[in-house]
């Protein structure tokens, strides 16, 4: 048996016990010794990191650190050694460095984001310019530690154009800036169950596929959580998924012992927003006959939908929004994520419902930061438990990381045409295309695809394509992991199955996010020449009975 053999058992035995991102981890290491062996590159379309960034307001955050860093020596000059940005003055100051130094990189956008500060939001210039430039130096804790002031109302502002598209809820939403949505998505479990509204072994709904640390995290023995899915099984007439959740899919949250939903919209893998028609039936249910459901809504595709408009939108009540800038802006090293929860919210409201028993334990796990600590707010609960309540005061993102969230934020708001959002959607878009012409395949028009992944479903494929008869011969003679390891070992091409997302078995998950374009093409043709040989075997087969 020889080594490419030998993996090849190795990988079949681990598909579908472990993470499809832990799978993928032997198929890059196959692909990478395959392609030692060749003049290829390797071709890992399986992580959504973009190769994209958004260089403008990196220019400006760079720019306007130079002139932060001059403060300090302003302040304090003595070699290596320099002070702490001082208030008083500091918005003249930066008038006169960004008039000296109108030809800096960036330097007209960050002229414009400090008027948006002072002229649109009405900040006070000293305070608006000094919490940036502090900021942006990292000399102090994050101060409040949920999030910098002036920063929180400019994501705040990101947040409502993006996601509820200026349709404002009464009220606001209070924001916890977070490393990345990962690290959102488990502080949000952990205080949860800390708090006593969920407990374990409460039931919870998933709307899946979905990304599998919504699959793995509620089977955790620190959660065990009974999980019911919701699925996104829903064809058109001719056999073709629309990766939308049927009625009857929906029609589960009536149970009221299902406390809280977990949402990714647009979805992962398919990247999907769920239809309007959908969340209106999930409205229609809370308010009916599950009010107290919790619901957890990731949102970080959205940008890449026309129109999008997040659950939060609609059900402000009832629901977290969970969003990272890690896609859109190409920042996934900056682990920039925030936490969002209306002011009015029925999280606080289960809290004060709790009964005495369970009172107690939170009023002595939250005794250290107030005197009162019933009355903390179920965010501020999430910032306390980020650092085991007894860290709180070390709580937050930092704040460099904080100035840049807020430098992509008002890039954002005051691209009135949606330049770059265009951009991004383009680059997406155009990959797809380039991908279903390699597969010889045609592109089903889907104004909620947000094409930042697809999946493709071999079986659907051979069904559209061959027939029944062809896709049974597939499935009994041959396994998903089987074109997984051909496409590395052959071609050097490394993707997801879909299975491990929850998704069709036989599916597999292509990010269009991270390749040049040209790779597209060719992963859409190696893929279409290895089904097709699968299609030959097939025929040749039928042939010899018919003899």
């Amino acid at each position: 048996m020889n080594r490419f053999e030998v993996q090849r058992k190795e990988i079949e035995h681990i598909y579908g016990k472990v993470s499809p991102f832990e799978l993928k981890n032997k198929l890059i290491s196959l692909a990478s010794e395959s392609k030692e062996k060749s003049t290829r590159s390797l071709l890992d379309a399986g992580r959504g990191n973009p190769n994209w960034t958004a260089v403008t307001p990196r220019e400006a955050f760079f720019t306007f650190g130079l002139f932060s860093t001059l403060e300090t020596r302003r302040v304090w000059n003595n070699n290596d050694l320099a002070g702490m940005p001082q208030k008083l003055g500091i918005a003249k100051r930066f008038e006169k460095f960004i008039a000296e130094n109108s030809n800096y990189p960036g330097a007209l956008l960050l002229k414009n984001i400090i008027e948006y500060g002072i002229v649109t939001k009405g900040f006070n210039p000293d305070d608006w310019v000094h919490e940036l430039a502090d900021g942006i130096i990292g000399d102090n804790y994050p101060q409040p530690d949920r999030m910098l002031t002036h920063v929180e109302k400019v994501v705040h502002d990101y947040l409502i154009q993006e996601l509820c598209y200026n349709d404002t809820p009464k009220g606001k939403f209070n924001i916890f800036a977070v490393e990345g949505a990962t690290a959102g998505m488990c502080y949000i479990f952990d205080s949860l169950i800390a708090n006593n509204i969920l407990s374990i072994g409460d039931k919870v709904a998933l709307m899946a596929p979905i990304f599998t640390p919504y699959l793995e995290i509620p089977h955790l023995p620190r959660y065990k959580f009974d999980v019911v899915e919701l699925l996104a099984d829903e064809k058109t007439s001719d056999g073709t998924h629309t990766w939308q959740y049927p009625d009857s899919q929906i029609e589960k949250l009536k149970d009221p012992s299902i406390k809280a939903l977990f949402i990714v919209n647009p979805s992962n893998p398919p990247s999907v927003a769920m239809r309007p028609k959908t969340i209106k039936l999930i409205k229609s249910i809370v308010k009916t006959d599950n009010p107290n459901l919790m619901i957890i809504s990731d949102d970080v595709y959205g940008t890449f939908v026309d129109n999008f408009r997040s659950l939060v939108a609609d059900l402000p009540y009832n629901s977290i929004g969970v969003y990272s800038f890690s896609k859109y802006f190409g920042v996934t090293g900056w682990r920039l994520g925030t936490i969002a929860l209306h002011e009015n919210n029925v999280f606080d409201k289960l809290l004060r419902e709790l009964p005495k028993d369970k009172k107690e334990r939170a009023r002595r796990r939250y005794s250290i930061l107030s005197t009162n600590p019933e009355e903390i707010l179920f965010i501020d609960r999430i910032v306390a438990d980020s650092r085991q309540v007894a860290l709180n005061h070390t709580a937050g993102l930092s704040t460099p990381a904080q100035i840049q969230m807020a430098f992509f934020s008002v890039f954002a708001l005051l691209d009135k045409e949606n330049r770059y959002k265009q951009l991004t959607k383009d680059i997406c878009h155009r990959r797809q295309r380039l991908l279903f012409d390699g597969l010889g395949l045609e592109l089903r028009k889907d104004p909620y695809d947000a094409a930042y992944y697809t999946e493709f479903d071999l079986l659907e494929w051979a069904c559209s394509y061959y027939g029944d008869e062809f896709a049974k011969y597939l499935k009994e003679n041959y396994k998903p992991v089987d074109i997984l390891f051909r496409l590395a070992q052959e071609s050097s091409i490394v993707l997801l199955s879909g299975g491990g997302f929850d998704g069709p078995e036989w599916s597999i998950r292509i990010s269009l996010a991270n390749l040049d374009d040209v790779h597209y093409s060719e992963i859409g043709r190696v893929l279409h020449k290895i089904l097709e040989e699968y299609v030959t075997s097939w025929k040749n087969i039928d042939d010899s009975i018919h003899i």
